[in-house]
C-alpha cells in the first residue's frame, strides 16, 4: 500500500508543486525545530555579505573543517543530518532569505538510498529545481553550486539510480544561469571502479578525515574557478 501511495505521489509530482504535497507530512514537519535553530543563529550571528553558505545534509552538519578548509572565503553552515530534497524544497526559504550570500552550495543524498521509499531520479530533480527557483527570487545571479551525490558503500545497490538523478541534475544546471554541477563521483571510486572505503567511516557512509580533504579540494577548486581567488 505505501508502494502504490508513493507512486501515486510521484505522479502527482510531476504534474504540480511538490511542494503542496510534502509540507504536511509528518517526516517533514519533524525537521521543524532544526530551521527555528538556524532562524535563532540568523538573528544572533553576524555575517558578511560576501559569506558562502552551506547548506544540506549530514555531510554539510558534520563538516568540522568547513571554515578551514574553505578560508578565507567566510562561511555559514546550514546542514541538518538526514535532509532530502523532500524537506529541504519545504524549508529552502527560510534557510535562504536571511543571508544576503557571495554565493550557496547545497549537497543532499537521502531521496535515492536503495529503500523501497526512494524518489524517482526525476522527482528529485523537479524537488532540486524547487530549491533553486526559491534561491533565485531573493538571489537572482548569486552563483549556486550543487555537489554530486557520493557514491558509497553503504548505497551502492542504489547507485545507478542516484548516478541518473546525479544527471539530470547536471543538466538542469547546464540549463540555468549561473547554477553549477560539482562532480565527485571521479575522486571516490577505486581502481574497481567501486567505492574507495577508505575515505569513509566505518559506516562506509560519511566522509572521514581523508574524505573530507579531497571533497573540500574538488569543491574549492570550483568555487574559485567561478567566484575567483579570495
Amino acid at each position: 500500500m505505501r508502494r502504490v501511495f508513493l507512486l501515486l505521489l510521484a505522479g502527482i509530482l510531476l504534474s504540480c508543486s511538490p511542494l503542496r504535497i510534502y509540507r504536511e507530512l509528518p517526516e517533514v514537519k519533524a525537521w521543524e525545530p532544526e530551521i527555528v535553530k538556524f532562524e535563532q543563529l540568523d538573528k544572533t550571528e553576524a555575517y558578511p555579505d560576501d559569506a558562502i553558505l552551506f547548506a544540506g545534509s549530514s555531510s554539510i552538519r558534520l563538516w568540522t573543517t568547513l571554515a578551514e578548509d574553505m578560508a578565507p572565503y567566510p562561511v555559514i553552515q546550514r546542514g541538518y543530518g538526514g535532509a532530502k530534497f523532500s524537506d529541504f524544497a519545504v524549508y529552502a526559504g527560510r534557510i535562504f532569505k536571511a543571508h544576503d550570500c557571495r554565493a550557496a552550495v547545497i549537497f543532499i543524498a537521502n531521496d535515492i538510498t536503495g529503500s523501497e521509499n526512494d524518489k524517482s531520479p526525476e522527482e528529485v530533480n523537479k524537488l532540486f529545481l524547487s530549491v533553486l527557483k526559491t534561491f533565485r527570487k531573493t538571489n537572482r545571479e548569486t552563483p549556486f553550486f550543487y555537489i554530486a551525490v557520493t557514491p558509497t558503500s553503504s548505497r551502492w545497490e542504489a547507485w545507478p539510480e542516484i548516478s541518473k538523478a546525479n544527471n539530470l541534475i547536471r543538466e538542469t544546471c547546464e540549463k540555468n544561469r549561473n547554477t553549477y554541477f560539482i562532480e565527485t563521483s571521479f575522486a571516490f571510486l577505486n581502481e574497481d571502479g567501486k567505492p574507495d572505503d577508505g575515505l569513509f567511516t566505518n559506516d562506509r557512509l560519511h566522509l572521514n578525515s581523508d574524505g573530507y580533504a579531497v571533497w573540500s579540494g574538488i569543491i574549492r577548486k570550483e568555487m574559485e574557478r567561478v567566484l575567483g581567488s579570495k
